[in-house]
């Protein structure tokens, strides 16, 4: 949409405010409240101010502040406000100079397709991520000096089993690693997901379907894929309407890999291509009828994907994911036909769908920074024609000692990620896309998420070490 398109739309539809929203460096969406009678072809063309210091990893407060560009193309009306309000999502530039803000993830995200086209490589790459998500009736947790403790509770959750409920326990409710698929009464989250999917279908998402996940618990909506750029937005929007429809549902959504333990982890799968002239660059003649390209840009994946887990697996909580048992790729190795290693290359019958799927992601990413740097280490492996080797076409889970020790894993900590980022970040820097300042300042907020969690005992420890 144009500006002009934008200021229409307020006026006809009587909208009072107008959100603008951008994403910060660990992938939380904020925003702003503007009067719709402030805001004219001027505001959409110079933008607004904001104190850059008061975002975690950006500015200082000598030097804070900065300026949020709305994005018309964006545009969407806000389900959940009782007040008429448009959303539009912001990339984040310096006053002064009118330059991109380079540790801003959707700037980062922009360049990163620029790039793309520069390198000649392609003009259009396309993201179809599968986030997954838990939603939990009650959750309480606790940090204290001497307390530390969680507990997460669901009518539906697999250890309900002899609960008691006001109305009697029914007893249809999935077991462990038994979420997939079975119908309702067993799946009692039907409407709700329904609702969810809907909402997003009202404000213009590009959305197919949902279902429950393998977990207790664990769900999944399905988003269509997109340019880079915009499906980050989409992504963002996403969350922001799950968690929200599940607030009015009295629930609570979260998006953490591995809320629970002794079941499956919350994976983000992110489908990946690339055209250029309106041509799929990864359809070919090739193993899985892919082309050279892909196989490369699979080999730049594969052999960055320690430093890309900084970005992929950001949390603490992503490496108890990320563990052999509960369907978590952590073997360096690709295939067709099953869906145990990193990258999977799902079937398509059509040219235009051949598609590279990286499965050790997680939703505890940001999305424009994890698209970005999943895209440069892809465009790396071509440009360097990086072939990942033989596929693996066998359960990797079932691998004897002696074969499996000649796969290479992924990090099995956000230490170990950092670590590898440090060693390994020029693929990401090539063309500017991303900047050494702005990964030095995405690694010092890690490393206050790896302190706190490294410093803290822990309740098992109690149970394990109490009296030893």
């Amino acid at each position: 949409m144009s500006k002009s398109d934008v200021l229409k739309m307020i006026k006809d539809n009587d909208v009072e405010y107008v959100d603008i929203r951008f994403t910060d460096p660990r992938g939380k969406l904020q925003h702003v409240t503007v009067m719709s009678d402030q805001v004219d072809e001027d505001f959409l063309e110079d933008g607004f101010m904001f104190d850059g210091s008061s975002i975690a990893g950006w500015k200082s407060i000598d030097q804070s502040d900065m300026k949020l560009m709305p994005d018309t193309n964006s545009v969407y009306e806000d389900p959940f406000y009782a007040e008429k309000t448009i959303c539009l999502h912001c990339s984040v530039v310096e006053p002064d100079t009118g330059e991109a803000y380079d540790r801003d993830p959707r700037g980062t995200a922009e360049k990163a397709e620029a790039y793309l086209k520069s390198t000649g490589i392609g003009d259009t790459s396309y993201w179809g991520p599968e986030a997954e998500f838990f939603l939990f009736d009650d959750v309480r947790f606790s940090v204290e000096m001497n307390k530390v403790s969680y507990q997460v509770d669901a009518g539906d959750a697999s250890w309900n089993t002899d609960g008691e409920f006001e109305m009697g326990n029914m007893g249809h409710r999935p077991g462990i690693k038994g979420g997939y698929f079975p119908v309702n009464p067993t799946d009692d989250a039907q409407d709700l997901r329904s609702e969810m999917l809907s909402t997003m279908k009202r404000i213009g998402m590009k959305v197919d379907k949902h279902h429950h996940e393998v977990a207790s618990c664990q769900h999944e909506l399905g988003l269509i894929f997109g340019s880079l750029t915009h499906q980050a937005d989409e992504l963002q929007k996403y969350k922001y309407i799950i968690h929200n429809v599940a607030h009015a549902y009295g629930k609570s959504a979260t998006f953490m890999p591995k809320p629970i333990a002794g079941d499956n982890g919350t994976g983000m799968h992110v489908n990946m291509s690339i055209f250029k002239d309106g041509k799929p660059l990864f359809a070919g003649d090739k193993y899985a009828d892919l082309s050279d390209e892909a196989l490369y840009y699979i080999g730049g994946v594969l052999k960055h994907a320690k430093a890309l887990n900084a970005f992929t697996n950001p949390s603490t909580n992503s490496y108890k994911r990320l563990i052999p048992g509960f369907e978590a790729p952590v073997l360096r190795a690709y295939s067709a036909s099953n869906r145990s290693g990193c990258v999977r290359i799902p079937w398509a019958d059509n040219p235009k769908a051949k598609r590279v799927e990286a499965r050790f992601p997680d939703p505890a990413a940001n999305p424009y920074l994890c698209f970005s740097a999943l895209l440069m280490a892809g465009l790396d492996g071509i440009k360097n024609k990086i072939h990942p080797g033989e596929a693996m076409d066998k359960d990797l889970y079932d691998l004897p000692p002696e074969e499996l020790a000649d796969i290479p894993t992924v990090c099995a900590s956000l230490r170990e990620a950092l670590g590898a980022l440090e060693a390994d970040m020029d693929f990401l820097t090539a063309g500017d896309v991303f900047t050494k300042s702005q990964i030095e300042g995405y690694m010092d907020l890690k490393w206050e998420e790896i302190y706190a969690y490294e410093h803290t005992p822990h309740p098992v420890e109690y149970k394990m070490y109490y009296s030893c």
